[in-house]
């Protein structure tokens, strides 16, 4: 017998603290207990189950038998032990007279009875019912069974753990999560501890020039939960566009609640971005919300992201407008634009030149990326200076990263 107190004991507790319930784990011990003393004293192929009772807390041990007759197994040789010698799969597809698969298993007087000989044992039994035929019960299987029992209650402990961190968690991806650095390997992977779960933030999702240290407390963006053998993975990010767009939604909460939409994000981290924005309600004033009083909400945002520089601009339907604005804060003169070719000339005063750039070409660059056109720009008395037209599969993969709508995000998650 089981030491029935621990046990009921331990029952009681998962089901209040973990949600488990007593049934599931009761069913996974009596499994547990049958495999074991198939594994001790069974024969190959038998079908072992236990009954465990919870009142006084006896095991029976039972072997289930199959009633079969020529219709679903086919029957072989057998050895001296009686066992059947199969030299081909223990199982056999054939084809009935209606062109339909078959299943026949190899007949095994451990597994199998046949029809007339169950119909001895009880009235109007038919094939494929179970006929069951009870064990002995084993003078040394008490510590086996107690070991067994323990096995199974600490593994469905470790189940659950993992299926609730993987609910939780799961129901976050797409947004900021808060936990403390754990630790920092040689990699330069920072380990972030968020309680029940431990997230991963790789070198390359990292803003450039950030330096971390153990203890602190940090914000991410949870962008993907994987779930491995070896527990729940929460895979980070702080360098994704998305991680910014969350940011001004917690700062903002016009963006949150959908007034004002972010229709698209040029970034490169720890340097500089571009957040294109524009209002549902002639009354709110977009670059306003995100800006802030005496931009409150922006710096706000800047500080979280080591300083990085963000513009706001206000997005526009018409192509020239949009385009103009994302250069900012250079001023344009005039736009040419082609739309099949999506490439747009632009001219600017030749003091605006090195603004409308950037230093290393980043002004055009994210402007370029935040509008998907090829820009070339102009001073008035100079040559166009070109920056590149993203090609298709670049322009693909920054959507998929989140160069869209805040609403595009909310429904993806």
């Amino acid at each position: 017998m089981l030491d029935l107190k621990a046990l009921k004991g331990a029952l009681v507790q998962l089901e209040e603290e973990r949600k488990i319930p007593q049934e599931k784990i009761v069913d996974a011990i009596e499994q547990s207990l049958a495999a074991a003393y198939k594994k001790d004293y069974g024969k190959k192929g038998q079908i072992v189950r236990c009954s465990l009772d919870l009142d006084s807390g006896a095991m029976t041990f039972f072997q289930v038998k199959i009633v079969a007759d020529e219709s679903t197994v086919r029957f072989v040789e057998l050895d001296e032990e009686g066992n059947p010698i199969v030299e081909e799969n223990e199982e056999e597809i054939l084809e009935n007279e209606e062109g339909e698969e078959e299943v026949k298993s190899v007949y095994n007087p451990e597994k199998h009875i046949l029809l007339e000989d169950a119909q001895k044992i009880k009235n109007g039994v038919q094939v494929d019912d179970e006929i069951v035929f009870p064990l002995p019960l084993q003078d040394d299987f008490g510590r086996v069974a107690a070991q067994t029992a323990k096995q199974v209650i600490m593994q469905r402990i470790r189940e659950a753990e993992r299926g609730v961190v993987l609910d939780e968690f799961s129901d976050r991806e797409g947004e900021i999560i808060i936990g403390t650095i754990q630790k920092i390997d040689i990699k330069g992977t920072v380990f972030i501890d968020f309680g029940r779960a431990t997230g991963i933030l790789p070198k390359e999702e990292q803003i450039p020039g950030e330096h971390y240290r153990q203890g602190q407390r940090i914000k991410a963006y949870l962008f993907h939960v994987e779930e491995t053998s070896r527990g729940v993975n929460l895979k980070l990010s702080r360098s994704h566009p998305r991680f910014l767009l969350e940011l001004f939604a917690l700062e903002a909460p016009e963006i949150a609640n959908g007034t004002v939409e972010v229709k698209g994000i040029a970034r490169e981290p720890g340097s500089r971005s571009k957040v294109a924005v524009m209002s549902h309600d002639e009354n709110i004033d977009a670059t306003g919300s995100c800006v802030g009083q005496k931009g409150v909400r922006v710096m706000t945002v800047s500080d979280e992201l080591n300083g990085e520089k963000i513009d706001i601009i206000e997005y526009d339907e018409d192509p020239k407008e949009y385009i103009a604005k994302s250069l900012s804060p250079a001023k344009v003169l005039s736009i040419e634009i082609n739309e099949e070719t999506k490439e747009a000339k632009i001219r600017v005063a030749s003091d605006q030149l090195s603004l409308a750039i950037g230093k290393g070409g980043q002004n055009a660059r994210l402007a370029n990326k935040l509008t998907g056109w090829k820009i070339d720009i102009k001073a008035e008395d100079g040559e166009f200076t070109s920056t590149p037209k993203p090609d298709e599969e670049e322009t693909i993969q920054e959507n998929e990263e989140g160069y869209g709508s805040f609403a595009d995000l909310q429904s993806d998650n």
